[in-house]
């Protein structure tokens, strides 16, 4: 069977990690979280997957490649151009994603699924193809109900009584939500629906297809289902995920590595003196990571690897990417660290190097800076109290 993977996206929400790192490549605990969709779509007998691809689609296509070694057959349509020798990712919306590859063959020609491909999810899809056939639907909406409370983070569907699609709200306030299902980002098709999506535009699924298939009372369902989503639409959401996995509440991934301790894994050939580091879990230290004696970390929390966490620092709460370093006595408490960025759980973020930060926060693969007493104090006067 036959589905696609919407990949196109530049991920604004979720920078600095996605200024190189595409959304469907940011790692849960070292495996991108577009490898579990196709884990899920392979399971369900989804082994013809297309995707498309256009901010930093160099790095999905180099890495799952044909999806040989993932049990699938992968192609993908680029969106973009050549500029002076680069190329330069134009998206051309969802919808249209899925119309240019069918306007190149007609692929598309019988039910197919179209994930997001930025989520964490554990559904039976093959149970929601059944009733979307059941239904006679030319499009279905797999949703999910959320607390009324945060309603206002998604779009909500409106349906009547059988689950036909009624309305859409975006983000409404809770006294304004005529529902608490809410769009997931996981759709299923006919290929009929080609007939209103347009040729040669940006189009997308949510804001003018749904609402043109509506207009015209088109068989257009909704059902909502019990599942595990875990949406990394912004900063918070993928500091959620990672929490979530460490602390047992993501059932769906497992924590790589070997548990040293109850509640502490590590990848191959961690450096640490066990005796002499102070670590409470659950915390995951990937390969080649160096734990110099008298560091600190509290859990949940995960360090990339080939890291150097250096003595006297303290990481609480946090998440470290690969190959960074942690100057000596550093402190990080609900933070995220990706190269020369340091996050807070808001998604505020700090560049280390334009702040002249690099003793705190540095690449592992370079010789830190020595910088006096008096630099040192005067940097984490800048910063705040010892970088917390």
């Amino acid at each position: 069977m036959k589905a696609m993977i919407l990949a196109a996206g530049k991920g604004t929400r979720v920078r600095p990690i996605t200024y190189t790192t595409p959304k469907p490549m940011i790692p849960i605990l070292q495996k991108p979280v577009m490898e579990f969709l196709l884990e899920l779509l392979r399971q369900h007998g989804f082994d013809q997957i297309m995707v498309n691809v256009s901010h930093l689609a160099e790095e999905i296509e180099n890495y799952f490649r044909d999806g040989q070694r993932f049990g699938v057959q992968i192609a993908y349509s680029f969106e973009g151009k050549i500029d002076d020798g680069k190329l330069v990712g134009e998206a051309i919306g969802s919808a249209g994603g899925m119309r240019r590859i069918q306007d190149f063959s007609p692929f598309f020609d019988d039910t197919f699924v179209v994930l997001c491909g930025d989520a964490l999810i554990d559904l039976d899809l093959t149970a929601a193809v059944k009733w979307h056939k059941s239904k006679g639907s030319i499009a279905t909406i797999i949703s999910k109900s959320v607390p009324l409370e945060e309603v206002s983070s998604y779009g909500v569907v409106v349906t009547d009584d059988d689950g036909r699609v009624k309305a859409f709200q975006e983000k409404p306030s809770t006294e304004e939500a005529l529902s608490t299902n809410i769009n997931t980002g996981i759709y299923i098709f006919e290929p009929e629906v080609f007939k209103y999506i347009p040729s040669g535009i940006e189009y997308d699924i949510g804001s003018q297809l749904f609402p043109k298939l509506v207009e015209i009372g088109a068989p257009f369902y909704a059902i909502p289902m019990d599942f595990e989503w875990v949406d990394i639409g912004k900063v918070p959401d993928y500091w959620r995920a990672i929490r979530g996995v460490l602390l047992g509440e993501i059932k769906n991934v497992q924590i790589p590595g070997h548990e040293v301790a109850p509640g502490i894994y590590t990848g191959l050939n961690v450096a640490v003196n066990w005796d002499k580091v102070d670590i409470t879990g659950p915390v995951y230290i990937g390969g080649m990571t160096r734990i110099e004696d008298g560091a600190k970390i509290v859990g949940p929390a995960m360090i990339g690897p080939n890291c150097w966490i250096c003595s006297g620092a303290t990481v609480d709460n946090s998440v470290i990417f690969e190959w960074s370093r942690l100057g000596p006595g550093v402190r990080l408490v609900d933070k995220l660290v990706f190269g020369r960025y340091c996050v807070d759980k808001t998604g505020a973020s700090i560049d280390v190097q334009a702040a002249a930060l690099d003793w705190l926060i540095t690449d592992a693969r370079q010789i830190p800076p020595v910088h006096t007493p008096l630099e040192r104090q005067a940097i984490e006067e800048l910063l705040g109290t010892n970088a917390s």
